[in-house]
């Protein structure tokens, strides 16, 4: 089986705030894929599904972001998930916005929702880091990462939703370059291309 976590806050007072970003991902990979509708089950919310014939769960943790390896660790177990069959999807502050990027294992640089999971259930699994932006002074950082997307956000962050819902193919196959590079294709700006002028006639 495939688990896919998204990080987050539960609570409506959280549902847009940037830091709920991963929360959105998985629901847009199951909405994608006709995934059931959400139950509550391992202290989250799960919804179940299929993506390229493999069996999949997505999992949005609703322990509050810093325990959120407790809600992890549970499904791990019940299901028998391999390591390296866990992606974690969450928000990335020192990442342009829109931008993604993909590992396997590593460092948790101070997030404290991977610090939680790496307790639980291992480090080796995969991460996607998706970028919402600095707001550049140090001050500003907790009111930009609990603060709601604005309208002029919505311009990337709903082509980067979708695009993440059409690339988890290659989350199933493992493959996460192939998932970066096909966001990337997804959400590339439409080039506009200017009619030629007409060709003059010869004498």
């Amino acid at each position: 089986m495939l688990l896919i976590v998204g990080l987050g806050n539960p609570g409506e007072a959280y549902q847009n705030h940037r830091h709920n970003i991963g929360f959105m991902a998985v629901d847009a990979i199951a909405d994608a894929h006709g995934f059931s509708p959400a139950r509550a089950k391992f202290r989250g919310q799960v919804r179940e599904g299929t993506i390229k014939g493999q069996k999949t769960l997505i999992l949005k943790p609703m322990t509050y972001m810093n325990d959120s390896g407790t809600a992890v660790q549970e499904a791990v177990a019940f299901h028998k998930i391999p390591i390296d069959r866990l992606w974690v999807i969450y928000d990335e502050l020192d990442l342009a916005a829109g931008k993604v990027k993909v590992k396997q294992g590593g460092g948790n640089a101070g997030h404290n929702g991977l610090r939680s999971i790496s307790t639980h259930a291992g480090n080796e699994y995969w991460r996607v880091r998706l970028g919402i932006g600095h707001p550049g002074e140090k001050e500003r950082v907790t009111g930009h990462v609990l603060g709601n997307f604005t309208k002029a956000d919505r311009a990337w962050v709903d082509p980067l939703l979708d695009a993440i819902g059409q690339a988890a193919t290659f989350i199933a196959d493992g493959d996460g370059a192939g998932f970066m590079n096909k966001i990337a294709v997804l959400t590339q700006p439409q080039r506009e291309t200017k009619p030629k002028p007409p060709e003059k006639k010869k004498d």
